[in-house]
């Protein structure tokens, strides 16, 4: 199962991840549809999963780029460009 769809499940559904987030249900079904949370909504899963879903989950190529503050996070991976060999 993909980090979107441990979200869905975690938060109770589509419907409940959409209000949530302030987006429409189709918003979320096409992130599904495209394996692709956008960064300006990842905090907002985040946060709606109390954690269980975290943004490097969501994005685990980019996040670092994208929240570089981040980065030696507790729990939070190595930055995809920086893992070990």
């Amino acid at each position: 199962m993909d980090a979107l769809d441990r979200a869905i499940k975690a938060v109770g559904g589509v419907g409940k991840l959409a209000e949530l987030t302030r987006v429409g249900q189709s918003v979320v079904s096409n992130w599904r549809a495209r394996n692709s949370v956008p960064p300006r909504h990842c905090a907002l899963v985040e946060v709606a999963t109390g954690g269980a879903v975290m943004r490097w989950h969501l994005r685990p190529d980019d996040w670092h780029c994208i929240w570089p503050e981040l980065i030696g996070a507790e729990g939070a991976p190595a930055p995809a460009d920086k893992a070990p060999a």
